[in-house]
């Protein structure tokens, strides 16, 4: 059996005998004298002839052997003492134990007793000055618990509280909290002392702390590698070639209904998709391909869109209809320019605030039709289906 398991059974026989180190060693058949020197390095004192145990518990020993390895242990401290004794330099040893020098010196400093350092009794020392938990300021009844109750009640904020009652009582060392303090009460009722119905009042109304994940920690938006605007080509920047197109979508209240809008850049040309029942990433890959597959291959170049959910499914778009789908940088609606300026004049149609569903794909290639047909300045003003049949003709 492995060593730490077994003195981990060690331990929890310990519990079980009241304290006996006898009775533990022979439940769990360790050898006497090693059982007590495993109880000495915790600081453990055995069932005395009385009756009476001086163990601290099973929650401290477990404390003092799930130790963090910054901590000095019994066994360190049993090589500082022989090293020690034996004439070796501070530097020596702290290379015998792998920690600096500077380590050694406070551990000796701190621990000997008239020149003399002994290990067990260092450890003892020890695992008696560490912190114990201390029961939480609000924990018991009095002006501080109540102050906080009457302000939760009020709808107050952790830290509006805490700085309010330092303006309050600005004599008064005792009307003292965090707002941490005050969260660790709110979210955990057995630290905190808070009564249920006043642990429910902030204004989040939550009872349960959320953890915040950093960046690295996220879900990633995409599944498929995104493929940045950075890396389209340099030629559909300038709108010399046609076949370059930008979608997005407007979205009716609730997000419950949408329309996919796609334009060509250098025509300006509008193709509209119905979305009546929402806009996951499956939906939004499955309605612009029969829209591109109306074009003629060589107008169908890239389509860059907006970077949103929507768009996850972006590799499986591309295999569908062979155009690649560059993403947009963060917050930079403009690097979609021609389909922001299209989403204004299709409000006219669709205004913002109104269900989206009601509208048939008949109705939208109507809208379609209508903004394709109007002159437009930047074309000197010629209508977008014109350009394009202009250019269908040229192929």
């Amino acid at each position: 059996m492995d060593f730490e398991v077994l003195k981990t059974k060690f331990f929890e026989a310990l519990d079980r005998e009241g304290g006996s180190v006898s009775a533990a060693a022979r439940a769990v058949g360790v050898n006497r004298n090693t059982s007590f020197g495993w109880a000495r390095q915790a600081g453990v004192r055995g069932r005395g002839k009385s009756g009476t145990s001086g163990h601290p518990g099973r929650a401290e020993y477990e404390r003092l052997r799930a130790l963090h390895p910054r901590f000095l242990n019994v066994t360190e401290r049993e090589t500082i003492a022989d090293m020690h004794r034996a004439g070796h330099s501070l530097r020596a040893i702290g290379r015998a134990l792998g920690r600096p020098a500077s380590t050694v010196k406070r551990e000796i400093d701190a621990r000997a007793v008239d020149g003399v350092y002994r290990p067990h009794r260092a450890q003892r020392a020890w695992a008696e000055s560490r912190s114990r938990p201390k029961a939480s300021e609000l924990a018991a009844d009095g002006p501080l618990r109540r102050y906080v109750e009457d302000k939760l009640c009020e709808r107050w904020s952790p830290q509006q509280i805490s700085h309010a009652v330092v303006i309050e009582f600005p004599d008064d060392e005792n009307m003292r909290v965090s707002p941490e303090k005050l969260y660790q009460a709110v979210y955990v009722q057995a630290r905190g002392g808070l009564r249920r119905e006043i642990a429910e009042a902030p204004r989040s109304g939550c009872t349960r702390r959320k953890p915040h994940r950093g960046p690295e920690q996220r879900t990633r938006r995409f599944v498929d590698e995104m493929v940045m605007i950075s890396e389209r080509p340099a030629e559909v920047e300038d709108r010399a070639v046609s076949g370059h197109g930008e979608g997005d979508l407007i979205v009716g209240p609730r997000s419950d209904s949408a329309i996919v809008t796609l334009v060509e850049r250098s025509t300006r040309y509008v193709m509209l998709g119905h979305l009546p029942g929402g806009h996951t990433a499956e939906e939004v890959r499955d309605v612009p391909v029969p829209l591109i597959q109306t074009l003629p291959e060589h107008l169908r170049g890239s389509l860059t869109w907006d970077r949103g959910c929507e768009t996850a499914a972006h590799q499986q778009f591309t295999v569908a209809t062979g155009v690649p789908v560059y993403v947009c940088d963060p917050h930079s609606p403009w690097q979609r320019g021609s389909n922001e300026n299209t989403n204004g004049p299709l409000r006219q149609y669709f205004p913002k605030g109104t269900d989206l569903s009601v509208h048939s794909a008949e109705d939208l290639e109507h809208v379609a039709r209508q903004l394709n047909g109007r002159p437009r300045k930047t074309l000197g003003w010629k209508p977008p289906a014109e350009r394009l049949r202009d250019l269908l003709t040229a192929a």
